[in-house]
């Protein structure tokens, strides 16, 4: 949303009792190698005994408010950029599954681990009207809810989303997680189709995200300069992937 984190807190489940000691050390330098490139100081932490490993962070920073970049304000006209390949979730289901290849297993972990952080940057020099981070709710669950009541519509083009190349096939042998289906039914209501796509494809636009891409809506004028500097800058799957229209208003129209 354009803020800067200063600050951070370690907040640790771990199961002492049935983990060996040296993963927590391996989550917990990974956590800082992280905090480090974010330029945040970590300032402590909390932690409890718990059957369930888990592990986040609890980051403080600052923002300005006259330049908070909200995820509605899309304007007519706009163009949407995606920053990061989709189907995280759905090679990590294949990994539980002992099927993803070393190859997926590898793209995902090079996409989940690399920051928003200069993306964030980047957009904030073009200028843009919205922006959300692509999570659990998948693309296009993330994307309604950057028009849910609002007076515009957005269209999405299938074919120029970047996926992870293996996302298809594993889809396609039912290998998605759990979220997919109930993001899907929650929001099918607010989307219209215009090209039929399978359920491989509707399976990867709802496929919860674990450190997906950014969702940018910036004005058409600036989009191309946008893409060609996030490219310049390494983030390159970043694309065009639609534009913001007027009618019908608070939808999401399937096109190719």
């Amino acid at each position: 949303m354009g803020g800067k984190p200063l600050t951070a807190m370690n907040v640790v489940c771990f199961p002492i009792q049935n983990q060996d000691i040296s993963v927590l050390g391996e989550i917990l330098r990974g956590g800082w190698e992280k905090l480090r490139e974010a330029g945040v100081a970590l300032v402590g932490g909390h932690s409890i005994e718990d059957p369930e490993l888990k592990y986040g962070l609890s980051v403080t920073g600052v923002i300005h408010p006259s330049k908070i970049i909200a995820n509605s304000g899309s304007e007519v006209g706009d163009k949407l950029i995606l920053t990061k390949p989709l189907g995280t979730g759905i090679v990590s289901t294949a990994i539980k599954g002992g099927v993803a290849g070393e190859e997926a297993v590898a793209r995902i972990a090079v996409s989940m681990t690399t920051l928003n952080k200069r993306a964030s940057e980047l957009m904030q020099e073009a200028g843009v009207h919205a922006c959300t981070d692509i999570t659990g709710y998948g693309l296009l669950g993330h994307a309604c809810g950057m028009i849910e009541d609002g007076p515009v519509c957005m269209e999405i083009h299938v074919t120029a989303i970047p996926c992870f190349p293996e996302a298809k096939g594993l889809a396609r042998m039912g290998l998605v997680p759990g979220g997919t289906q109930r993001n899907r039914e929650f929001r099918l209501n607010m989307i219209e189709q215009a090209y039929e796509i399978g359920d491989d494809m509707w399976n990867i636009l709802f496929d919860p995200q674990t450190s997906g891409g950014l969702l940018i809506s910036v004005p058409a004028r600036e989009a191309e300069a946008l893409l060609q500097n996030l490219h310049r800058n390494g983030i390159k799957d970043a694309a065009i992937i639609g534009e913001v229209v007027g009618e019908p208003k608070g939808r999401i129209i399937i096109r190719e």
